[in-house]
């Protein structure tokens, strides 16, 4: 009716993604993420033949939307499933083989290092069979000059604090503290650092 409030689902779906808005399965413009999905795919294919490194900057700024510095470099192939939601920092290294999934955001400060098959998946569904097809985003952020080690798994919602170090393997599922070292499954703190001191 004219003059009354827009209802959630006439909104744009990808701001209510970044709203932290859960998706439903029956939702009437989920179709769009598996379009822009299909959309963003094309360009990675693209991008992951690319050798060029000033092509493949070029090529993740478009799928992003946003400008990648020119002291980012990224080892291909990268998987993403949309791209819009991610937003990289400058001297960012990022390995072979990372997965983001950001449709609940991704934002990776300056001087993060990830290393290979590092996944970043800001999205997850209900625990509950009846409602499990729905996505529930939240957004990951990744602080200054962490690391990240190979095959580890960042979930939805986790911040990781500047400085840390997540160890190859670890399955983060909750924020991690600034100046600390994380692993396991579900990773724990490991070893606390101030400057260059480690402590137990």
């Amino acid at each position: 009716m004219k003059g009354t409030e827009t209802e959630p689902n006439d909104k744009d779906i990808f701001q209510r993604l970044r709203n932290g808005e859960t998706i439903t399965p029956d939702d009437p413009n989920a179709y769009q993420m598996r379009e822009a999905s299909f959309a963003t795919k094309k360009l990675l294919a693209q991008m992951n033949q690319s050798a060029n490194p000033g092509e493949i900057r070029t090529l993740l700024s478009e799928i992003t939307g946003h400008n990648v510095d020119q002291s980012v470099t990224v080892f291909t192939p990268l998987h993403i499933n949309y791209g819009r939601h991610t937003q990289i920092g400058k001297n960012v290294f990022i390995n072979f083989d990372c997965v983001f999934l950001d449709l609940g955001g991704i934002t990776i400060d300056d001087n993060v290092m990830l290393a290979p098959k590092v996944s970043l998946l800001s999205e997850g569904h209900p625990i509950e069979p009846s409602r499990r097809h729905s996505l529930i985003p939240k957004p990951i952020h990744i602080k200054q000059n962490a690391w990240i080690g190979a095959g580890a798994t960042i979930l939805q919602g986790v911040t990781v604090g500047a400085n840390a170090v997540v160890a190859a393997g670890a399955v983060v599922t909750r924020d991690v503290p600034d100046n600390v070292i994380v692993g396991g499954i579900p990773a724990q703190i490991i070893k606390i650092f101030t400057d260059d001191t480690l402590q137990d």
